[in-house]
């Protein structure tokens, strides 16, 4: 007991210590001068949520017989033919749901579509290759700008911006490979994050090409087939709904968006599907398991890790590509850590090699926050309290990968 009440008052003053300059302090302006107001009801508030926590709840999950009862319900398998069954019928019922939807509703599942592709392309790396990337926000940031100056300086369009996007990505993860090839753990995540500072910094001061902190705006969204998706079009070309005889509905830009990235988060899903049942994919998981087995049996881990950050990069490329289409604007403060973060949150809260996994959390990280505004600045305090819940109720993640195995009975 005294053990237990030691804990709970270390946890509560470390909070307090912590919490204090960033809840508990107000800046406010009075006349020409700021003054520092106290709001100590919420850290109070949050001390004691820690210290009963501390002190009731926490040795429960200490006892193997009474935290065995917190556990999450395992997920029944599937076959594969069942696994594809459910996937084509979520398809369906996506391509069919944004004709009856609002268009907040529609727009927020747009933005949904963009982390699957990111948390798609970053589970290759830290899921299946098991190699941590903490700046892989950076590749999102290349295919982004790259789509941004084609049209900026030389007037590309978006589909033929696109394929550029992702190769240009993947380049820049190939390029990021070789530093990192003799690196593992902590480090590997360090120089990764350093890399995707770089990108951000680069993207600030190359003022002359990139607009610096302000940006490139005025990005056309889209054409279908050649026919603009807008109310005008530019002189001597004609809008789609003035070939179709349509009165333009600005709902149909959004739906056609939706589609547009539906597609996208699709092919990326088949691709890193099949990826993931090629050489390649199970070189991946050798590599992952022990990086010393794998050289023994006779695989190459550079060429293994280079594939992985190189295919990974490709589909943030492509993400980035759309992003500036959909935003008509991109900047560097649309790249930060935070985003990199997040799409990391979403592969292990998954669970990471998991394709559906990745799919739900990718949803549940993007949809909730919209949910609950009036929460939004708690949002990354609750979304901490999340992760750590997570890692002591369900560690694997929520939809964990189902790896077969052999058991030897005696």
């Amino acid at each position: 007991m005294m053990n237990n009440l030691k804990n709970a008052f270390f946890s509560t003053a470390m909070t307090a210590i912590m919490a204090t300059p960033i809840f508990g302090l107000t800046l406010t302006r009075q006349g020409i001068s700021s003054v520092v107001e106290p709001n100590l009801s919420v850290v109070a508030w949050g001390c004691l949520v820690v210290f009963l926590f501390q002190l009731i709840v926490a040795p429960l999950f200490r006892r193997s017989s009474v935290g065995s009862r917190f556990k999450l319900p395992e997920i029944p398998a599937l076959s594969q033919k069942k696994t594809n069954l459910l996937i084509f019928a979520v398809v369906v019922i996506c391509v069919i749901w944004p004709f009856f939807g609002n268009r907040v509703a529609v727009d927020i599942a747009t933005l949904v579509l963009i982390y699957v592709m990111l948390g798609l392309g970053l589970n290759i790396v830290v899921g299946f290759a098991g190699l941590l990337d903490l700046g892989f926000v950076g590749f999102y940031a290349v295919g982004a700008y790259t789509y941004a100056l084609l049209y900026h300086w030389a007037g590309w369009t978006f589909w033929e911006a696109l394929p550029l996007s992702g190769a240009m990505a993947a380049l820049f993860g190939f390029m990021l490979g070789f530093p990192v090839l003799r690196l593992r753990g902590d480090y590997l995540a360090i120089v990764t994050l350093g890399f995707g500072e770089i990108i951000r910094l680069l993207l600030i001061n190359l003022t002359e090409w990139t607009g610096g902190p302000d940006g490139i705006s005025s990005i056309p969204k889209p054409s279908l087939f050649g026919y603009v998706m807008a109310r005008r079009a530019p002189a001597g070309e004609e809008t789609f709904h003035q070939m179709m005889g349509w009165k333009f509905d600005n709902m149909d830009v959004v739906i056609y968006l939706y589609l547009m990235a539906l597609v996208l988060a699709v092919v990326t899903l088949l691709l890193s599907n099949r990826l993931v049942r090629m050489p390649i994919g199970r070189a991946w998981e050798a590599l992952r398991e022990d990086e010393i087995a794998c050289r023994s049996l006779g695989l190459n881990p550079t060429k293994i890790k280079l594939s992985a950050f190189t295919l990974g990069a490709m589909c943030a490329g492509f993400g980035g590509a759309f992003f500036a289409a959909r935003q008509g604007l991109v900047n560097p403060e649309s790249f930060t850590f935070i985003e990199s973060a997040l799409i990391l949150a979403i592969v292990v809260l998954g669970g990471m090699g998991s394709q559906l996994g990745v799919i739900f959390a990718a949803i549940l990280l993007t949809v909730l926050p919209e949910l609950a505004r009036e929460f939004a600045e708690y949002r990354m305090l609750i979304f901490g309290l999340v992760m750590v819940v997570m890692m002591m109720w369900r560690p694997q993640g929520l939809l964990p990968i189902k790896r077969p195995h052999v058991e030897i009975s005696s």
